[in-house]
């Protein structure tokens, strides 16, 4: 097929793009050129999406067969995709699990459980998914939504629970204690961005799969105590825990802590049981340990993990909390 990848340099389309060249199929990437180049045996068309009349004119004359919208965040991104779209034989949106909030009335999360979203880009995302599930009723837009949990891969490297912070690694493999929220066992899924790529590419062409809504995680699920403990293993260390309540964290002027308050502090479980059936070459094989390793090579040979001995804010958070309570 000739298909375009809106995106297509980063996290998980790099790994969406390389699989489908590797199929055989035809490639294009819609992007700004501003980051990294797109995988080789793709083609690259450079332009600005927010540029709605020229995007939409681009991308009808190229004559698609398929494409998959990485970058699509807004009802507005979403309208323009569904002009700039029309004709193709499958439309694929990445949207995201942030559409189901936190206020979960079961675990694991299905695909028919209500929507809450708690921030700017979770409630974005379902503006967006919600144009183009009424362009398929309306029209028959031919759309599959798929929505990703974490994550992971080399670009956008591993995060933690408690802040968007890259230190953890440096800390983790020169043995220092690392914080967590409460105990550290709320419930999180990992996906690599290997094993999320074929969700994507193997929905198209699938008819059953129009007008359909998937979450995209891996069966089973960890705690961040155990993530952080895989991460210790990985550098051949042992690690120390510090747990600290979450309301106490929240005072404690923690860099970056969105994350945890909006996400990674609660228990985050969704069933992919309809994705399995539906797509059965979605198969996750990569072992957090073994992506874990992966990652943490890249990020070292790029210079992308800070030097935790520079920044004291977790140590200071450590040494308060001791001297409180030990």
């Amino acid at each position: 097929m000739k298909v375009c990848v809106v995106g297509g340099s980063g996290n998980i389309s790099t790994s969406i793009v390389r699989l489908l060249v590797s199929l055989g199929h035809e490639v294009y990437c819609f992007n700004r050129g501003k980051s990294r180049p797109v995988p080789e045996g793709a083609k690259t068309l450079t332009g600005d999406r927010n540029d709605r009349e020229t995007f939409e004119k681009m991308m009808q004359s190229y004559h698609f067969d398929a494409a998959i919208d990485m970058m699509c965040f807004t009802r507005e991104d979403a309208e323009s995709s569904v002009r700039a779209f029309r004709g193709v034989s499958h439309f694929v949106q990445c949207s995201t699990v942030c559409t189901y909030g936190i206020d979960y009335d079961w675990l694991p999360v299905t695909e028919d459980h209500p929507l809450r979203p708690i921030t700017p880009y979770g409630r974005g995302k379902v503006e967006a998914d919600h144009v183009f599930l009424e362009a398929y009723h309306r029209e028959g837009f031919p759309v599959t939504i798929i929505k990703p949990s974490t994550t992971y891969g080399p670009i956008m490297g591993l995060p933690r629970q408690i802040a968007w912070d890259f230190s953890w690694i440096d800390r983790t493999r020169k043995g220092k204690p690392i914080v967590v929220c409460g105990d550290g066992n709320a419930l999180h899924q990992f996906l690599h961005v290997d094993d999320a790529a074929p969700a994507f590419v193997y929905v198209l062409g699938r008819e059953r799969c129009l007008g359909q809504v998937y979450n995209m995680v891996a069966r089973g699920f960890t705690t961040w105590a155990e993530f952080h403990r895989t991460a210790a293993k990985v550098f051949g260390k042992e690690i120390e825990l510090v747990g600290i309540p979450f309301a106490d964290l929240k005072r404690m002027n923690v860099p970056e802590f969105g994350i945890c308050e909006e996400i990674f502090a609660h228990h985050v479980i969704y069933s992919a049981e309809k994705l399995f059936r539906d797509v059965p070459e979605f198969q996750p094989r990569i072992r957090l340990e073994e992506g874990m390793a992966q990652v943490f090579e890249a990020m070292e040979r790029e210079g992308r993990i800070p030097n935790s001995d520079a920044l004291k804010w977790e140590d200071d958070i450590i040494a308060r909390w001791k001297k409180i309570y030990q």
